[in-house]
C-alpha cells in the first residue's frame, strides 16, 4: 500500500468509527493519552504539537498542563473525530485542530516544545521518515513522545475477533498489525534511533482495560481500527462475529484485557 492509499484508508476509518470513539467503553484513549502527557512533564508556556491526535486524548490534557501562556496544535486525518475534539475544548483557548496529514504540512523546523504521537505512527507506511519530520520540528532541548502497543493488546477478545473474521472472510484476516513492527522496547527505540531522535528511552507498561459487559467489546471494535474491517461484512455476517465475539467473552467471564503499551520519549 502506497501513501496514498494508506491515507485514504485510514481517513476512512476513522472517520467511520467516530460514532463510537469517545463512548465510555473506550476510555482507554484517555487513559493512555494522559498517561503520556503526564511523562513528558510539560511546563507551563510550552507548545506542543499532538499528530494523530484523534478526539483530544493526549492534545486537551497538554493544553491543561502549559496554560493560557502555552499553545497545542492537534492534527488528524479525520475530520470526524477533530469535531469531536472541538467540542470537548471549547473551554480552552489554547488549543486548535487541523485536518491533515503531519508528515507534509511543512511546519517551520524547530517550532515546538514537545511534540506527541500517541497510537498513530504505526498506520504511516514509512515511519522512519515520520519520525525524522517530527525531529525536525522539535526544538532544541524538547521531547519528542511516541507511544504504541505491545505485544498483547486486548486479549483474548482480540485474537477471538481475527479468528471470527477468518471463519467469514479469510481475505480480510490480518495475520500482520500494524503496531507489531515497534511492538518491543528494542523495536520502538531502533524506530526513533533510525529517524535521527537522540536520548531515546522507552518504558513498557502492562496493563489491562476493564469491560463491564461483552458488549463493551464490540464497542471497542467498532470505535477503533477494526471498524474497517466491520464495515466490509454484509449486515447478517456483521451479526454472526458480534455474536460469536460477545459469546466467547460471556462464557468465559472475561471483564478485563491485556492492554500492553509503550512509551518512547527521546529528547533533542
Amino acid at each position: 500500500m502506497n501513501r496514498e492509499e494508506a491515507i485514504q484508508k485510514s481517513t476512512m476509518i476513522f472517520n467511520s468509527a467516530a460514532d463510537y470513539f469517545d463512548a465510555p467503553a473506550l476510555s482507554f484513549w484517555n487513559r493512555f493519552g494522559q498517561n503520556t502527557i503526564d511523562r513528558l512533564q510539560l511546563q507551563s508556556g510550552a507548545e506542543v504539537l499532538d499528530v494523530c491526535c484523534g478526539s483530544g486524548a493526549s492534545a486537551i490534557p497538554a493544553a491543561i498542563r502549559v496554560g493560557n501562556a502555552g499553545s497545542v496544535l492537534g492534527v488528524d486525518l479525520a475530520d470526524s473525530l477533530l469535531e469531536l475534539a472541538r467540542n470537548k475544548s471549547q473551554q480552552l483557548p489554547n488549543i486548535k485542530f487541523h485536518c491533515g496529514d503531519f508528515t507534509s504540512m511543512g511546519l517551520p523546523g524547530e517550532s515546538f516544545d514537545a511534540i506527541v504521537c500517541v497510537f498513530g505512527i504505526f498506520f504511516v507506511p514509512d515511519m522512519e521518515s515520520a519520525v525524522a519530520e517530527l525531529w525536525r520540528m522539535l526544538r532544541p532541548g524538547g521531547k519528542l513522545a511516541i507511544t504504541s502497543w505491545g505485544q498483547r493488546v486486548f486479549e483474548p477478545a482480540n485474537q477471538t475477533f481475527w479468528n471470527s473474521i477468518k471463519a467469514e472472510r479469510p481475505e480480510l484476516y490480518k495475520e500482520f498489525t500494524p503496531w507489531y513492527r515497534i511492538g518491543e522496547t528494542d523495536s520502538l527505540k531502533t524506530l526513533l534511533e533510525s529517524g535521527g531522535a537522540k536520548n531515546v528511552d522507552v518504558f513498557a507498561e502492562t496493563d489491562s482495560h476493564q469491560i463491564a459487559t461483552p458488549e463493551d467489546w464490540w464497542t471497542m471494535v467498532m470505535g477503533g481500527g477494526t471498524r474497517g474491517t466491520i464495515d466490509q461484512l454484509d449486515p447478517t455476517t456483521q451479526q454472526r462475529v458480534r455474536s460469536i465475539n460477545l459469546e466467547f467473552l460471556r462464557e468465559n467471564h472475561i471483564h478485563a484485557l491485556d492492554s500492553d503499551v509503550l512509551y518512547a520519549i527521546a529528547q533533542k
